[in-house]
């Protein structure tokens, strides 16, 4: 029988006896075997597209997620795509929120996405996306309660395809928790990493991964061509998975070229 973290009790017994040290050392990271792959019913141009962002983006004047609690706040925030990059703050734990607060497309690329829409690259991006802090260590409860919730309200909005998005290391691991979910419920997921070592012990459903930057890892901040690259690979890629696995994006190698032709 599938499960979304393999020796769920052994993980327990580790995550109990961890001293909570921010730095993780000696934290208990999952690692599966075992993953759900939902094929592709649709093709990109006809998918309502959801985002999933562990950012910690939340709107001003909302309450910031806690990142002080050992186990994480497993709370997510559900913002409307309306919402402008001015109005968004940031809990910040694991990663440099500098460049997410000069270009929210950097890990949040709404306005990539609302090119692509109108390039009719893709169908549609949902009308809201969903929110989460960078900083959740108990992924037991992230396998428990908010990947449930967060493909329920998927299921809701009836979102086609799904685009998750870490910021820091930690939330590698519980992005990739929340695609193999979300994934469990008949959603296709497509994950984007920059961390290839957590997310192949966790084992989300479809990776792209590239040599970038914690905090910019949907591509680089106030560099639309270069975040244009990594979400038309991820995307393209996502479609061509016939059994769950990573493949490495080649937007180095392009964005070295185009530095060389002076392009960048």
């Amino acid at each position: 029988m599938y499960q979304v973290i393999e020796n769920s009790s052994d993980l327990k017994a580790r995550f109990a006896g961890w001293r909570g040290d921010e730095t993780l050392v000696r934290y208990p990271w999952v690692e599966n075997t075992h993953t759900p792959l939902t094929p592709f019913r649709r093709a990109l141009p006809l998918i309502n597209l959801g985002i999933v962002s562990s950012a910690g983006a939340y709107i001003d004047g909302m309450e910031p997620f806690d990142l002080a609690s050992k186990d994480g706040d497993l709370n997510y925030r559900e913002i409307p795509v309306e919402v402008e990059a001015s109005d968004l703050r940031y809990a910040a734990k694991g990663y440099d929120p500098t460049a997410v607060q000069q270009d929210r497309n950097c890990q949040i690329p709404i306005d990539r996405l609302i090119e692509y829409r109108s390039s009719a690259v893709i169908g549609d991006i949902n009308s809201c996306w969903w929110s989460i802090s960078p900083y959740i260590p108990n992924a037991i409860r992230v396998a428990e309660e908010l990947g449930p919730q967060i493909a329920e309200r998927m299921k809701r909005y009836d979102v086609q395809t799904a685009l998750l998005i870490p910021a820091s290391r930690l939330c590698h691991q519980t992005i990739g928790i929340i695609a193999r979910v979300i994934e469990e419920t008949g959603i296709p997921t497509m994950t984007i990493s920059v961390a290839p070592d957590i997310t192949d012990r966790v084992r989300p459903p479809r990776t792209g991964y590239y040599n970038g930057k914690l905090g910019q890892v949907a591509g680089q901040a106030n560099f639309p061509q270069h975040q244009m690259r990594i979400l038309d690979e991820c995307l393209r890629t996502a479609e061509t998975f016939d059994q769950p696995g990573s493949r490495k994006l080649w937007v180095e190698l392009e964005t070295q070229v185009e530095a060389a032709r002076g392009e960048r």
